[in-house]
């Protein structure tokens, strides 16, 4: 699925080309995605000037001069830069021509993924926790929501409520960095703890967006190329091997339906 960077990732390659630009035409083949695409958004955008795009944790937000288009890519979606004469994939369901000559076509094998048009604000987006690379995110806010909480660290930091965009990857990464096992208790660390796991997290997913986003099978970013992270995961996906720090093998468990890799020896 992608996560935070590969969405900022997204996010960097198409701006260039959707801002400041008028939509000519929205041609929607599939509608029936995670939740329906919006019932006469094509005709309701088209001629519409586009102000910015921006991200809100996982979701795209493209702002226009009425209302504004919310995108999700969900487990399996991308958005590519493509040659308007660019022959329509199989899972091709959406295409967004612009002014300037660019189309943007949204492809989901999975169809989890959304596009959806609002007057004012996104009902998706309420309540949502700070951006993890923002002041707001701090290990202070942390320290004081884990306390009492019986639940494990990892899907802690991976609640929306907690703090957006720290999905399955990069909490494991993070996690490893700190040496706190996914599943120690979240109210059982100590403040100092989520002062070294804030730092972490906020380092690896910069790491992550600086390069480009995780190599997964089903991601690629706006230009249609897959992202490099993945050649300094530590932990993800790296069960039953070698630790990179003291040689031990890494343990695979089960948290919250979740794969979560770690090393017995170095995270406690």
């Amino acid at each position: 699925m992608p996560e935070l960077p590969e969405v900022e990732t997204t996010l960097r390659g198409i701006e260039p080309w959707l801002a400041n630009q008028r939509i000519v035409q929205i041609t929607v083949r599939q509608p029936s995605l995670r939740w329906p695409v919006t019932v006469g958004m094509a005709t309701i955008v088209q001629g519409q000037l586009v102000l910015a795009v921006t991200r809100r944790a996982k979701y795209l937000i493209v702002e226009l001069e009425y209302g504004s288009m919310l995108i999700h890519l969900g487990m399996s979606g991308s958005l590519r830069l493509t040659a308007r004469d660019a022959d329509w994939r199989k899972h091709d369901h959406i295409e967004m021509r612009m002014a300037n000559g660019a189309t943007l076509r949204y492809h989901d094998p999975r169809r989890f993924g959304c596009w959806l048009w609002s007057e004012g604000e996104h009902r998706h987006l309420a309540h949502l926790g700070p951006e993890p690379l923002s002041e707001e995110f701090c290990s202070d806010r942390l320290f004081q929501l884990s306390r009492n909480r019986k639940m494990a660290v990892k899907p802690f930091i991976m609640e929306n409520r907690t703090v957006v965009g720290v999905g399955n990857i990069y909490a494991s990464e993070a996690l490893f960095r700190s040496g706190i096992r996914p599943d120690r208790a979240a109210g059982r660390i100590s403040q100092q703890r989520y002062i070294v796991l804030t730092g972490h997290i906020k380092a690896v997913l910069a790491a992550a967006i600086e390069q480009g986003g995780t190599t997964l099978r089903d991601f690629v970013n706006g230009n249609g190329e897959p992202g490099y992270f993945q050649q300094t995961l530590a932990v993800y996906g790296r069960g039953g091997k070698g630790c990179t720090v003291c040689a031990g093998v890494l343990k695979d468990i089960k948290l919250g339906q979740r794969s979560s890799v770690f090393c017995p020896n170095c995270q406690h």
